[in-house]
């Protein structure tokens, strides 16, 4: 049972998050012949303050804080 796991910041659409389930779930029935009753997708969204990268986050980058801590 093939399962796909995705974590991506908030800020899409119903519509979009629901396109890239199906596209996923196409991608791995193509690719590796998985039965499509089988396949398991888990979106997982999470907030831009609480994913950080290179000591800033999301919502910092967004906002054109290039480190945290800087003033």
């Amino acid at each position: 049972m093939p399962l796909i796991e995705v974590t991506l910041a908030t800020g899409r659409s119903p519509e979009q998050l629901r396109t890239l389930l199906g596209e996923l779930h196409s991608a791995v029935e193509r690719s590796i012949g998985a039965p499509s009753q089988s396949i398991r997708v888990i979106l997982r969204e999470v907030s831009p303050d609480h994913w950080l990268s290179g000591g800033v986050t999301l919502a910092e980058k967004t906002a054109g804080i290039e480190s945290a801590g800087s003033g």
